[in-house]
């Protein structure tokens, strides 16, 4: 009998939700706690993973490669590349031998660490007997990822000749691919493709499937491939396809089917034992729930599922942390937003630029620009060479207010704080330079400022020099 208030299901299936989460965690933790502990430390106390290793064999203590490749999966699952690297350098250096897996993942963890040409260089100067499948599908992911179809298809086009192309991997990395490139539907002759071969898909292959025809309006293809997943594969069916379908029932506004899919999802969790649940990761069941909450405009049920999360992850995930501050704020729990930016704070050794970001955008939409600025510059304060910039409509937002205040000393501020991270460009000038107007001020080295600054001076900007810095 269906339950009179769905979002009780919701709720239901949050609190179910941690049960087996933490349980899952518990049961795949590491199990040489000392070494490990260690490891994990370095991002706070700055050493290296080598020296920590040394350290550690000096003292007598014995190290086994299981050992250490379970630290080293261990750091990658909670995004510490760096130290999982050096750890895989350090047993290089030791001669300790790798398999094909493991040069998979040292591929990878190059591409994640010293960027896409390293792991490149890396693929090509293995030997022939150790490019396999594994090194292979590593270094088209990493294509993948980066979004480069060119060298991605190529690859797939190398390994399909060597019958590398033979599981559902490659075909997986390659519908990624194209979702992410937004052409949903090139998936479709994928899957054919596959089927063809007689190559199983599997619950990774089902799920991107259904997406690609969500992100056709096909809702109704969504559902024959859910059914097709019953029918012929019910073994590949678990809790991450019901999770999908509730996120694409939600965001086609079928709330209904939505909170149908939840309830399944409550009753696949609970047929089966707690270290099967979630086999690998429990951040991103998380996630999924509060898109599916946060689309259902299920404030409550998102509240319950927030705090559940923040009181039973094993590791701090951003981007949920993002997700609930954009929900508060969008709903107008301001509380509960800059309550979840403290927390984050604590929990996360950044950076947040993002969730900052978020906090900005919200106060110059409320025309807080003091707050706003003030979120501005403590994100540009973790910004590292470019890897955050404020959007160009926050950046004419900030000046547009300026150049009516006539506030020309928070203008200049605000450029100094763009200067810093190379986004100080024509537009921002421009509006500059209408606050100089607006306030009847002059600038005598404007035109030799934005020369140093590479910017070029086209027929507006000349007009507004003219008027703020004569020749």
């Amino acid at each position: 009998m269906m339950a009179k208030n769905p979002c009780r299901l919701i709720s239901a299936g949050v609190l179910l939700t941690r049960r087996f989460c933490t349980a899952g965690a518990a049961s795949r933790s590491v199990r040489h706690p000392r070494l490990y502990r260690r490891l994990s430390a370095l991002g706070a106390t700055g050493g290296s993973a080598a020296d920590t290793l040394n350290e550690y064999v000096n003292e007598g203590k014995v190290v086994t490669k299981l050992e250490l490749t379970a630290c080293i999966k261990e750091l990658r699952k909670y995004h510490k590349f760096q130290h999982a690297l050096e750890i895989m350098e350090w047993m290089e250096n030791k001669k300790i031998f790798f398999n094909h897996a493991d040069y998979a993942l040292r591929l990878d963890l190059l591409s994640k660490t010293k960027g896409l040409a390293a792991a490149e260089d890396y693929f090509n100067n293995l030997s022939l007997s150790a490019r396999t499948l594994e090194t292979y599908g590593s270094l088209l992911n990493c294509y993948c990822k980066e979004n480069l179809d060119e060298k991605a298809l190529a690859l797939f086009d190398e390994m399909d000749n060597l019958d590398f192309a033979s599981t559902s991997l490659a075909f997986n990395s390659i519908m990624s691919l194209f979702m992410r490139l937004g052409k949903p539907e090139k998936v479709l002759p994928l899957v054919d493709e596959m089927k063809k071969r007689s190559i199983s898909p599997d619950t990774f292959t089902y799920n991107i499937w259904m997406q690609s025809y969500a992100r056709l309006n096909d809702i109704d293809g969504a559902e024959r491939v859910m059914e097709e997943l019953k029918r012929e594969n019910e073994d590949k069916l678990n809790w991450t396809t019901y999770s999908n379908l509730a996120v694409i029932y939600a965001k086609a506004r079928l709330f209904e089917k939505a909170k149908l899919a939840l309830k399944k999802l409550e009753e696949e969790m609970g047929s089966h034992d707690r270290e099967s649940a979630f086999p690998k990761t429990t951040n991103m069941s998380y996630l999924k729930m509060f898109q599916a909450l946060i689309t259902l405009n299920d404030v409550n049920g998102f509240h319950i599922c927030f705090e559940e999360w923040k009181s039973s992850c094993s590791s701090f995930d951003v981007r949920l942390a993002n997700c609930a501050i954009r929900a508060f704020l969008g709903w107008g729990m301001i509380k509960d937003a800059e309550s979840t930016l403290h927390w984050a704070v604590k929990r996360s050794s950044g950076p947040l630029f993002t969730a900052l970001d978020t906090f900005m955008a919200h106060s110059l939409k409320d025309r807080k620009i003091d707050t706003a600025l003030r979120y501005m510059e403590e994100a540009a304060s973790e910004v590292k060479n470019t890897e955050w910039q404020p959007a160009a409509e926050r950046v004419t937002a900030f000046l547009k207010y300026f150049e009516e205040e006539k506030d020309v000393e928070s203008a200049e501020k605000f450029c100094k704080i763009l200067k810093n991270f190379g986004g100080l460009d024509s537009n921002a000038y421009r509006l500059l330079l209408q606050t100089y107007v607006a306030a009847g001020r002059t600038a005598p080295v404007m035109r030799k400022r934005m020369r140093e600054d590479d910017i070029e001076i086209d027929s507006e900007l000349e007009g507004l020099l003219q008027s703020v810095c004569p020749e």
